[in-house]
């Protein structure tokens, strides 16, 4: 079994209690104000919330008014977050062959998702997303610093990133950065297509 076969099999497993878990805090009512302004400085509407796990970012982006489509890998997330905001989309698909066409959507957040990407395919993914974006457009992407074990004790598979790393593979795939914070072991990242 691949790694993200594990990470999904993990989520699946315990799914009650991630649900539980993620859902008691929005990242991006929290860390998203920068992101959410430039959203609202494009002529659109449309978020895309990649890994959106139980809909707690979904939430927010609905309260600020966007047309938001939540995508994750986990099927018990996606029904949980489906319960919950009925006027939202969501979407079964992995991130790294995004289920959209070209230029769908004005913003893409990717809240602690992307770091279960293999590292060998962290930038076809990226181009994923850049592909789903139009011209006019951003990503928010947070992913862990702090190098650690590459799994936990439920076999989740985490990959780690220096800022520089990151701001690195956003500049090789079509973007350009306009944003890097890093706080709490997490480094996360405003970014534009080029």
């Amino acid at each position: 079994m691949d790694e993200v076969s594990r990470t999904l099999d993990a989520y699946s497993t315990d799914a009650d209690a991630y649900v539980e878990k993620y859902r008691s805090e929005s990242v991006a009512a929290r860390y998203g104000a920068a992101f959410r302004d430039a959203v609202e400085g494009l002529d659109g509407e449309r978020v895309l919330d990649v890994g959106c796990g139980p809909g707690a970012d979904v939430e927010t982006f609905l309260n600020t008014g966007y047309d938001v489509t939540g995508l994750d890998l986990t099927p018990g997330f996606l029904q949980a977050a489906a319960d919950r905001h009925p006027e939202a989309s969501f979407v079964h698909g992995d991130m790294r062959r995004l289920p959209f066409d070209e230029g769908t959507f004005d913003g893409l957040w990717s809240s602690a998702s992307f770091l279960h990407v293999p590292r060998a395919e962290a930038a076809g993914t990226l181009r994923e997303f850049r592909r789903v974006l139009r011209p006019e457009s951003v990503v928010y992407l947070s992913v862990k610093s702090s190098e650690r074990a590459t799994h936990d004790a439920n076999d989740r598979h985490f990959v780690y990133y220096r800022p520089e790393e990151v701001t690195d593979l956003f500049s090789e795939n079509g973007f350009e950065t306009t944003r890097v914070e890093t706080t709490d072991n997490w480094v996360a990242v405003l970014a534009v297509p080029n």
